[in-house]
């Protein structure tokens, strides 16, 4: 049976230390300023994005891998006979599963498989970490895929978000949201649906309400959350990363990890957003 290559892209949020152990492979995603485009994790990291939004008061873009990009990443396992497994950032939110489709298309049929995580950050991780076990105990890419595309509407992903200044910046509210959600201390929560980032709720007044609200919101799905692993992901939060870690790992048992968010979320959500993202198994 042929060798299981797991590919993501840099929007998984997957430690380094899962992408060394395990092999992964990851396709960055690029950040545009200007006329310059850097790639995501590898030539761009998130303190010098938000050094540079700082000083030029605007957002870069980002833009998915192209099919060439995928092309040459893929070839040479697909040469040395291994099977390929590649889970994208979700297709609501980005081409990037489209020209990872059009990239395998060109390889021979059955060595490649594109799904679709219609999910972002560590909701794609989670789906990550599952295919590599699964790739360990001997399964195959047919069975992995399956096993994935079953995963993709029970995991679970929840940001809070910090501040509505890069919301605004990117166009995601209007000026008038922005001054008054800041004047009134409001912190939206993000949820995934259905591939799509959407506004959950809000939270007026400290953070703390808002991370708790949060907290509580997972904690609701206690008995219902697998344990092999839930993932708490922040972007220059790790102090009220770490605390919650330590209360879910008390609460549910589970495996709880730490991750940090990459450049396209934080160009998004921007510093000191912070999120849960758990699989639910039945």
């Amino acid at each position: 049976m042929a060798r299981i290559k797991i590919f993501a892209d840099s929007t998984s949020d997957l430690t380094p230390q899962w992408v060394q152990q395990y092999e992964i492979g990851i396709i960055p995603l690029y950040v545009v300023f200007g006329e310059e485009s850097l790639k995501d994790g590898t030539e761009i990291k998130p303190e010098q994005l938000y050094e540079r939004v700082s000083r030029d008061g605007a957002l870069p873009k980002t833009a998915a891998p192209s099919p060439a990009d995928f092309m040459a990443a893929f070839q040479p396992y697909i040469e040395q006979g291994d099977d390929i497994l590649y889970i994208s950032l979700s297709s609501e939110l980005s081409s990037t599963y489209q020209n990872a489709l059009i990239a395998s298309s060109e390889f021979p049929e059955g060595r490649i498989s594109v799904v679709d995580s219609l999910n972002l950050s560590s909701g794609i991780g989670l789906m990550v970490m599952k295919a590599v076990h699964a790739a360990e105990q001997g399964q195959d890419l047919e069975q992995i895929t399956k096993l994935i595309e079953a995963m993709k509407p029970t995991v679970r992903t929840e940001f809070v978000i910090d501040t509505l200044e890069y919301l605004h910046k990117g166009g995601r509210c209007s000026g008038m949201q922005n001054l008054i959600g800041s004047l009134l201390k409001i912190r939206p929560v993000i949820r995934v649906t259905d591939g799509k980032m959407t506004p959950a709720y809000k939270v007026r007044g400290k953070r703390e309400k808002a991370l708790e609200q949060m907290l509580q919101n997972s904690l609701s799905n206690k008995e219902r959350i697998d344990r092999d692993l839930l993932i708490v992901v922040h972007t220059m939060a790790e102090e009220d990363a770490l605390a919650l870690k330590q209360t879910l790992q008390e609460e549910t048992g589970a495996r709880v990890e730490l991750t940090t968010a990459g450049c396209v979320i934080c160009s998004h959500c921007g510093p000191k957003t912070i999120g849960i993202i758990y699989n639910t198994t039945f």
